[in-house]
């Protein structure tokens, strides 16, 4: 986004792998991380790759399909038709502008699914679909919670070393019961996250 569209056009004819992040702008991470969690996630995980390939990071596509989180206030949801749509219209354009290699870098897990089914109808380009939930859990040896997946010890990890000023350390919970979301909208536990382990995260991933 901050190119000119000169020096995107010759960057995209030079056959440049473009990065399309994925993660949520408005869904709910417990109380005590902040609604744009995962778009701040996916920003930095672009910004980590360009700094080590010779990569073009597109803008981080910030609505998504994202239906279990649908009953907390401020959260923001596709239905999987529109969240599909979004996507081959965004990678379209990419395509008619000469892209010929994408690389789609998704922190959801509701997402996973209609990309894979979007992203196999799509022509004109190579395109790879690359899951965060699947990276980087060589780090995951540090964590000590049971459990976990959503706005837990990893995930709040991850955002104390992106974000340290936008968590509320004070307010995380401990441990939750079981595999569903509890009531404050967590898994795991992320009172047992640390800016260390979030930096081990994000190099492992």
């Amino acid at each position: 986004a901050d190119m000119t569209w000169k020096e995107a056009e010759a960057r995209f004819k030079a056959g440049a792998v473009v990065v399309v992040p994925i993660g949520a702008a408005s869904k709910e991470h417990g109380p005590h991380l902040p609604l744009d969690t995962d778009y701040r996630t996916a920003t930095e995980l672009g910004r980590r790759v360009a700094a080590r390939l010779p990569v073009v990071v597109a803008p981080v596509i910030g609505f998504g399909f994202y239906p279990a989180f649908t009953g907390y206030a401020g959260s923001q949801h596709l239905t999987a038709a529109t969240f599909q749509a979004l996507v081959r219209e965004l990678l379209g354009n990419l395509i008619d502008h000469g892209v010929t290699r994408i690389a789609i870098l998704n922190t959801g897990v509701s997402t996973e699914k209609p990309l894979r089914e979007v992203l196999s109808t799509i022509a004109g380009a190579r395109i790879a679909q690359i899951d965060m939930r699947l990276l980087g859990r060589d780090a995951d040896r540090l964590l000590q919670q049971q459990g976990g997946g959503h706005a837990d010890e990893r995930e709040t990890s991850v955002l104390l070393a992106i974000a340290p000023e936008a968590v509320r350390m004070d307010r995380a919970p401990g441990q939750a019961q079981g595999d569903a979301l509890s009531p404050e909208g967590i898994t795991g536990n992320p009172s047992l996250a640390t800016r260390a382990k979030g930096e081990a995260i994000l190099d492992a991933t």
